[in-house]
């Protein structure tokens, strides 16, 4: 179980701005999702990402960064993540694979300097960064079993071959500290305030298991902008939710924490 010590908040001072002097022996993390960057966008991101190269180490980007994982979209927002000093880790969403051209959606932003996480992982300053997209599927014990159509368990299917490649990804590191990287939600608790209708929509409790069978620092994810910013998984990891409509601590769209 994780100490809720391990993870701080950024608050802001009394300027407006978080804290500039870091505590000896941490990295800070800015965190973000639901970027829906569209065709009519113009440098979208590019004020916000300045920002954050001086007050975070690394970024990380949780899904749905294209509004209908367009080529043109990712060009768009390709052009604001050049502007990043800092190392930028990041998974797609739902939407960035609207168009069918989620590949090229990809593509584009790795030429750009996001590192896409799948089943490989990413370390910088001696933490893990390990994340997939994930799936639907409902939390707890309304959470979609794989019986029935073959719709339902090819359904079912796709929510378990994600967790799988999560857990390769952390079983490849070895670091103390692990952040995992996901679009939808790994517990029920972040995804409330969204209509309880949509919840087997939103993620799976099946992400939750996999992060509670590896010693993880902390989960942050995007998808349900109604939500609710922190949650914890069954085993206490702290959960929150990044997406850009969510309220932060920090008064910011995106969280900005130090591990």
């Amino acid at each position: 179980m994780q100490d809720d010590s391990t993870v701080i908040d950024i608050s802001p001072v009394a300027n407006g701005e978080p804290h500039q002097v870091p505590t000896p022996g941490t990295i800070r993390i800015a965190a973000i999702g639901d970027l829906h960057v569209n065709e009519a966008s113009e440098h979208p991101y590019r004020d916000l990402f300045l920002e954050m190269n001086d007050i975070a180490d690394v970024l990380c980007l949780c899904g749905d960064l294209t509004d209908f994982g367009k080529v043109r979209e990712a060009e768009i927002l390709a052009e604001d993540i050049r502007h990043l000093k800092i190392p930028t880790v990041g998974v797609l969403g739902n939407h960035d694979h609207e168009s069918g051209h989620c590949d090229e959606v990809g593509r584009i932003l790795r030429q750009a300097g996001l590192c896409l996480l799948g089943e490989n992982a990413h370390i910088h300053k001696g933490v893990g960064f390990a994340g997939v997209k994930g799936f639907g599927g409902g939390f707890g014990r309304r959470m979609l079993g794989a019986f029935g159509e073959r719709a339902t368990r090819a359904f079912v299917q796709e929510s378990i071959d994600e967790c799988m490649h999560l857990e390769i990804a952390l079983r490849s590191l070895r670091t103390e500290k692990k952040i995992v990287v996901l679009h939808y939600a790994p517990v029920e608790e972040t995804v409330v305030g969204e209509p309880e209708q949509i919840y087997p929509f939103l993620g799976n409790s099946r992400l939750g298991e996999t992060i509670d069978r590896f010693d993880v620092t902390a989960v942050v994810h995007g998808h349900a902008h109604r939500g609710t910013y922190r949650g914890k998984t069954p085993n206490g990891v702290p959960v929150f939710n990044v997406a850009a409509g969510i309220a932060k601590e920090n008064g910011k769209p995106y969280a900005l924490m130090e591990i």
